[in-house]
Order: C-alpha cells, then structure tokens, then sequence
C-alpha cells in the first residue's frame, strides 16, 4: 500500500490521538501531513514535534504566537482561525482528511475537503446530522468516497463489504445504553455532570460521553446512518446492548444477518477506514468468547430518553430539523457541563427548539448557517 498523506482535524481529541497512536504503529504505511486543534496548544505543540506535519492549524488566535514560535524551528507552517482550517483541507499533497472534530464545527472543512476531491473519514457525525443531503450530493458529483470512523457506522461498512449487490432490509446501530440504563425519569433529576461522565464502556471526550448519557449520540448516529447508507428510516433500528460487543448488524432481504464483533476499542474503526480497502495488524487486546458467556439485548427508553424520539422526528420530517436539533443539543450540552442547567433539561431544550425554530424543507448551505445561529441563540434563552 502507498504510503497515504493524511490530515487529521482534531488531533488533540480522543479520535485525534488514537488515530495518532494507529499512524504510530503503522509509519510505513501513514504520513502525518497536517494536525489541527481548536485550543489545546501544548498537545497540538507535542504532536506536531514527534509527526513533523506540513502544516498546523490552532483554531485559537491567542494560542497562535504560542505555537508558532515553537514550531518555526522544526520548519512547520503554522496557521490560526477558522478560515484556516476550513482552508488546509485542499492541501495538494492530502490524501485522506480524517475529520475527528466536534459538533457544527467540521461542516465547512468536510465540505472543502470534498470539492478538493479528497477522500474523507468521517468521525464527525454532525456533519451528516446537520446537512446529509448537501454532503452526499456533493460527494457523489465530485466522486469522493465518505468512509464512516464511528464504531456503529464503521461496523455497518463492514459487514456491507462485497455485498454492494444485495439489497438491505434493516441495520441495527447497538447502543450501551449509557450509565443511566434503566433508571426511570424520577431518578435522573438531580443527575450530575460527574456521574454522566462515567460512560461504562468507552472512553470518549465529555460532549460525546453526554450524548450517549442522554442517547442523543444513537439519535445523530440513526441520522447519519440514513445519509452514509442511503436508507429509510423504518430500516434503522436501534438495540441496547451493554456489553458493547456487537458493534453494529446488517440484516439482508433473505433475513441473514452479519455483525462486526470486538472489544470496545476505537482504535479498529479508524485504522480500518484510514488502510481501507486494506487491512493492517493489530496490536489490539483480541476478543474472547469466554470473558462474555453471555450477550444481552433490550429496547431503548425512548420515553424517558427522549432524545432518540427527536432524532427519529427530525429524521422523518427532514429539511433543517436535524440542523436545529443539533445546534440545541450542543449549547444544552455545554450549559449542562457548566451546572447551568439539569440533565433532563438538554432534551426538554432540544424540543422547544425544534417547535419554535423555523422549519425549511430544502434548505440550502446559507440556511443551514442561519439555521443553525438562530437555534443556538433560542436555546440560549431557555438556560
């Protein structure tokens, strides 16, 4: 396999750096050629000292001269802004453009990144929530190919490799159902920050360890999966499944199914889409069939989480629906993180937002923007 150029936005995250580690493993196989992070300087410093990228993009502009100063020595092109990193992206000598940023943030670089023609693995599953039909259209006109990193949708790729042919009848995204599994309403009002934080299987940055707290991450995943595999949404199915094991199944028109199976481990599903249509070692712990005599399932709580009914919603209805939630959902999520509100006040801010912010049934990228302002500034107003 050549040797694939790569620019990872939102390298100081939990996605960033593991995909770091994978790059790691596999030198002769990865070259890191740009490394991009919202404010997180000293990291973005470190990382750029040990890969010697092209090029660095600090999203801060007063952590900019810190990082510059630094990085001048080492002959690593420094930038600042978010124009810079919408921008970096069309670099000629990028092969892939691992977007691993969070939330609305990474829909104008993904955007950039496929009218370069550059080939996108995606770990930011906002952009797919907020704006699915642009991005889909526009990758298909410019011949680029969307390889999904999340664990349930990279699990999906998967099991549909060679059966490009067969005809779909339903996919299940399996869910671990978070720390709050089982708990009813009642419980979860004085929830706090820190007991939401402790996700029982993975190790994720706080905004995403929330949402699967609230399941408003299988909600984004349930859209995203509409987009990435081109479905109705009666053929997405979600199941709680607390070993987190099965990571996703496929189940075919003659009924057959296929699942991906392995240890909660993100490691897999970025090296697979970053080697694909290859894959590489592993140093990975393996799967053992004794430690889990036994896999569980269970319907979601979709009244008491309701989250995932919003997300159904707002797949069903379409337009700029999911934009708005999505927008909500990350100014309620932050305020919850800030003690500013309670648990159960993200999805009762998420459904005002969506009852009061205008519908458009085919919005263009502007609406998209202006969607997406004006919900975050009514969801500010119910804090």
């Amino acid at each position: 396999m050549e040797k694939k150029k790569i620019a990872i936005l939102g390298s100081t995250g939990s996605i960033g750096t593991q995909a770091l580690e994978v790059v790691e493993e596999h030198a002769n196989q990865f070259q890191v050629e740009v490394l991009t992070a919202h404010s997180n300087a000293d990291l973005l410093i470190q990382q750029a000292i040990k890969f010697k990228p092209n090029a660095v993009v600090i999203v801060d502009e007063t952590k900019y001269q810190q990082v510059a100063d630094v990085l001048w020595e080492h002959d690593i092109k420094t930038y600042k802004g978010e124009a810079a990193l919408a921008q970096v992206v069309e670099m000629e000598s990028v092969d892939v453009v691992l977007t691993a940023l969070v939330g609305y943030a990474g829909l104008l670089p993904t955007i950039n990144a496929i009218k370069a023609k550059k080939t996108i693995a995606l770990a930011n599953k906002e952009t797919l929530v907020v704006a699915g039909e642009l991005i889909t259209i526009l990758a298909r006109e410019n011949g680029v190919v969307i390889l999904p990193v999340d664990s349930e949708h990279g699990a999906i790729f998967e099991c549909l490799v060679g059966e490009h042919q067969n005809k779909i009848e339903k996919i299940y995204l399996t869910a671990s159902g978070g720390p709050f599994r089982g708990k009813s309403k009642e419980e979860l009002k004085n929830i706090t920050k820190e007991q939401a934080l402790k996700h029982p299987n993975w190790n994720m940055g706080a905004k995403i360890t929330i949402d699967s707290a609230t399941l408003m991450n299988k909600g984004l995943e349930v859209i995203e999966a509409k987009w990435l595999f081109n479905l109705k949404p009666e053929q997405i199915d979600v199941i709680v499944h607390p070993q987190s094991i099965i990571h996703s199944l496929v189940q075919f028109e003659d009924g057959s199914m296929k699942a991906q199976i392995g240890l909660p481990n993100m490691r897999h599903p970025i090296q697979y889409a970053l080697s694909f249509p290859f894959r590489l070692p592993s140093k990975s712990q393996r799967f053992n069939f004794m430690d889990y005599p036994q896999l569980t399932f269970e319907e979601p709580d979709k009244t008491t989480f309701m989250n995932l009914t919003l997300a159904y919603e707002a797949l069903e209805k379409g337009g700029n629906l999911a934009c708005i939630l999505n927008a909500a959902n990350e100014v309620a999520v932050e305020a919850f993180l800030n003690d500013q509100i309670g648990f159960l006040d993200i999805a009762e801010i998420n459904q005002r937002c969506m009852q009061e912010v205008s519908f458009i049934q085919h919005p263009t990228y502007e609406d998209y923007v202006k969607t997406n302002t004006r919900a975050r500034e009514f969801a500010k107003t119910l804090i």
